[in-house]
């Protein structure tokens, strides 16, 4: 609590005005800090974090099923933020290798395209193997597995680049 000390004024003297010395106790207002921190750390949200999962195998190498080649498509990110993409096997693929950007008309569209044609001519679904290149940002693999997540591809796989993947991007002038 506060405190106010004075001190009575003698008789028969001029009085003189003496300084209060105040004390004041905080104890008060610390409490009140406290519960205010506690109630804002107890009703605040924490931010939640953006992440997609994605599934890896157990055993790095091992897989445990396999897919034809007729549903595969690859898509190999390359610099200058565009990405090359082919059904089949890059030696013989299903259809050519193309290039394409981000967004709507580029990668999207590819993938919408090779998932009509999957269904259309072998009546399954497509898988996706991505295989980034030294030479692709980070920011394409997040925004290529956004549009997968986007076109509701529902199996995809995030794999190195092959020396035959490497050539083709390099015949584009993308590695």
């Amino acid at each position: 609590m506060a405190e106010l000390n004075t001190s009575a004024a003698g008789s028969g003297r001029k009085a003189t005005r003496k300084r209060a010395s105040t004390r004041v106790d905080l104890t008060a207002m610390v409490d009140l800090a406290f519960l205010l921190i506690t109630f804002f750390m107890l009703t605040t949200t924490l931010s939640k974090s953006k992440m997609m999962p994605i599934v890896m195998p157990d055993i790095p190498g091992e897989t445990g099923f396999s897919v034809s080649e007729n549903r595969t498509l690859t898509v190999c990110l390359g610099k200058d933020n565009k990405a090359l993409w082919y059904l089949g096997r890059a030696e013989q693929p299903i259809l050519k290798p193309t290039v394409a950007g981000y967004g709507k008309n580029g990668i999207r569209k590819a993938l919408l395209d090779a998932r009509a044609y999957v269904k259309n001519n072998y009546g399954k679904t497509l898988m996706v193997i991505v295989k980034p290149a030294d030479s692709s940002k980070y920011e394409n693999l997040v925004n290529t597995i956004d549009e997968l997540d986007i076109t509701q591809v529902p199996a995809y796989a995030i794999a190195d680049i092959a020396p035959q993947d490497i050539e083709l991007l390099k015949q584009k002038g993308m590695y």
